[in-house]
């Protein structure tokens, strides 16, 4: 065991406050990745969950945030059955409206913006999400009914076998969905033919995104550039990984969450070199005849930067152990709240990177205070 890493073990209740920092560094910025990209996940939980393996969106469209609609020729779907390995097409025509629920005893009614998911009721359908129980298919079977998560049914006050109404037409609460909360609008699921009922099914000539099935997923990345060589500029295929990435990168290029994620980086540097960086100097200065000890010895100067720079390494990796224990906690909090949560890899690798620079740094900054560990100083 080297020197630094034993210092640190013994001396731990020293370096404590480093860690903390360090650790609430990471945290302040990994929160809110995680909320953020959990804003993406619940708002497209019913596609994630849903049995395609593959998604058609026009040709210009990148991403399903903020996207302006995404609306393609109803001939498409015959057109996507040619592909040999595609078993089952299903568009995917989404939309919103105005709800207004019916209070009881008096009660001030709520009056929203809602987003309605639209989700096939037979057995097994392509856009049906697989954790959909038989209950809430066939709950869904109901003419005018809807499922709503069960974090939006205060927000939207009501409850399982109430009535509201969607632009002036009455729809029954008929089933309670977990998992499915969406922080921007309030959002409720029904059927394609409630939808139809509703009369905001996509007319026109046009349907909204397709949902394909194939025969084989592994293969869904082969039978993706198939479609897309058949394509000739109409639409773009995506499998299903590939566009949760590209919504999830969608929601991290917006200006103000770059806004906030780049203050919370700076933030989090100065409060993490500034208090890992004073910790560490007093802790060397604490040790400052342990380290006079070790020159008197013949240790030089360089193999002691040397012990400063490594503890600050360790100092580093303790943090990052914190903050995956701190990160953990918020997740559990925040999943029990009906919040998810997502943590992409890269900002995950770039925030660990971010804490050992910061470890580092700071281990620049209190190499200044071995010029006190002078071995005259023992004498005295």
């Amino acid at each position: 065991m080297s020197l630094a890493l034993a210092t640190l073990l013994y001396e731990w209740r020293r370096y404590t406050a480093a860690v903390v920092a360090l650790a609430f560094s990471g945290l302040l910025i990994l929160a809110q990745v995680g909320m953020f990209t959990g804003i993406v996940k619940g708002a497209t939980a019913t596609i994630d969950r849903s049995r395609a393996d593959i998604m058609i969106l026009p040709a210009k469209m990148e991403s399903l945030i903020n996207s302006g609609g995404g609306a393609l020729p109803e001939r498409l779907q015959p057109q996507i059955y040619m592909n040999p390995e595609v078993v089952e097409v299903a568009s995917m025509d989404n939309d919103g409206g105005r709800w207004v629920n019916h209070p009881k005893n008096g009660a001030k009614a709520v009056t929203t913006y809602i987003n309605i998911n639209m989700v096939d009721t037979r057995a097994g359908a392509v856009n049906l999400p697989t954790d959909f129980t038989d209950d809430v298919r066939m709950a869904l079977m109901e003419p005018y009914a809807v499922a709503i998560d069960e974090s939006q049914l205060g927000r939207l006050g009501v409850k399982l076998g109430d009535d509201a109404s969607i632009s002036g037409k009455t729809v029954h609460v008929r089933a309670i969905l977990h998992g499915y909360p969406d922080i921007n609008n309030a959002s409720v699921t029904m059927s394609r033919d409630s939808l139809r009922l509703m009369g905001k099914l996509t007319q026109g000539g046009k349907t909204g995104p397709l949902m394909v099935r194939i025969k084989d997923p592994a293969r869904a990345d082969i039978v993706r550039d198939q479609l897309n060589r058949t394509a000739d500029g109409r639409y773009r295929a995506w499998t299903r990984s590939e566009l949760a990435e590209a919504n999830q990168g969608a929601i991290m290029q917006e200006q103000i969450i770059g806004i906030f994620l780049g203050f919370s980086v700076f933030l989090g540097f100065l409060i993490g070199v500034g208090i890992t960086s004073q910790t560490l100097r007093g802790a060397i200065l604490s040790s400052i005849k342990e380290f006079a000890s070790l020159r008197a010895l013949g240790v030089s100067m360089g193999s002691l930067r040397l012990i400063v720079m490594e503890l600050s390494f360790w100092v580093g990796i303790v943090g990052l152990v914190t903050t995956a224990l701190f990160t953990g906690g918020v997740y559990l909090l925040a999943t029990r709240g009906g919040l998810p949560m997502g943590f992409p890899a890269p900002w995950v690798i770039g925030v660990s990177i971010l804490l050992l620079v910061i470890s580092g740094a700071s281990g620049l900054l209190a190499l200044g205070i071995l010029k006190k560990s002078q071995p005259a100083d023992l004498l005295r």
